[in-house]
């Protein structure tokens, strides 16, 4: 076959993330209106939307804030520990990574780093809904009071089973969930002569979950007249006002931030962080 008779073949990939797509909109709809509610709620009153996801879930948490096009009010939590993939073997590498977001009782270790206040929501990133940390981050933060959306695989993680040291899937600790809508190995396409399936779904659709809340809750915060100030380039309202939007954007994040991070306590010290 010729490169132009190759590349005129059809891309199963990109027909397979449509039609996924398709789905996510025809079936959660509902669950991103809720959440959305929830969020622009908490912005409006002062509170933060945080955010959470370990290994590829870092993505759709820094598609949310901050970039072109977002808004302060959310927090992003991630640890490095677990989301730094470029390093596949060998010191940080993925061997690590992974067993660290499987051990029980980190999570407990980061939310202790934050003060929430009552209006706070948190979103809970896991394609796979299993691991420790993901699990017990929904489960603490509902204990603080928080209201806890999952965006996760409901397939993929009823395809495996809880790890019997944390009890339940992240799906078991959210008050709402909103489902990637991806299969249990998470790759869309099965090829002739493979028999493992290529080609992971769950970050288009986390990120379209990402962007469909986030324009919704825009939207709301329009209507309450508590809009923040938006990140938008230069190219669309000019250098001074680009500069202007970063630094009033970046400004109102701080002032929000500030509430969230408590003094650590040890060694009968008391120390800002």
């Amino acid at each position: 076959m010729s490169p132009r008779e190759t590349a005129r073949r059809p891309l199963p990939w990109l027909a397979a993330a449509e039609t996924l797509l398709a789905r996510l909109a025809d079936t959660q709809g509902p669950a991103i209106e809720e959440a959305a509610q929830w969020c622009a709620g908490a912005i409006a009153a002062d509170g933060l939307v945080h955010l959470f996801g370990t290994g590829h879930s870092r993505i759709p948490v820094e598609e949310m804030f901050p970039r072109y096009g977002s808004f302060p009010g959310f927090n992003p939590i991630v640890e490095l520990s677990m989301t730094f993939h470029t390093e596949v073997v060998g010191a940080n590498g993925q061997r690590q990574a992974m067993f660290i977001e499987r051990v029980p009782g980190l999570a407990e270790v980061i939310l202790g780093n934050f003060t929430f206040g009552p209006e706070d929501v948190m979103i809970v990133f896991s394609a796979s809904g299993l691991a420790a940390v993901p699990v017990e981050m929904a489960r603490g933060a509902r204990r603080r009071g928080l209201r806890v959306i999952a965006v996760t695989s409901v397939d993929m993680s009823l395809s495996g089973e809880p790890d019997p040291r944390v009890g339940s899937r992240l799906l078991d600790e959210a008050d709402l969930v909103i489902d990637l809508c991806t299969p249990p190995a998470d790759a869309l396409i099965t090829l002739d002569g493979l028999e493992t399936p290529v080609g992971p779904g769950s970050t288009v659709t986390a990120v379209a979950i990402v962007n469909s809340l986030k324009v919704r809750i825009a939207e709301l915060l329009v209507e309450r007249g508590a809009m923040p100030p938006v990140i938008t380039r230069a190219a669309v309202v000019g250098p001074e006002r680009s500069q202007a939007l970063f630094d009033a954007a970046y400004a109102e994040h701080a002032r929000r931030l500030a509430r969230a991070i408590i003094k650590q306590h040890g060694a009968g010290n008391e120390q800002e962080v």
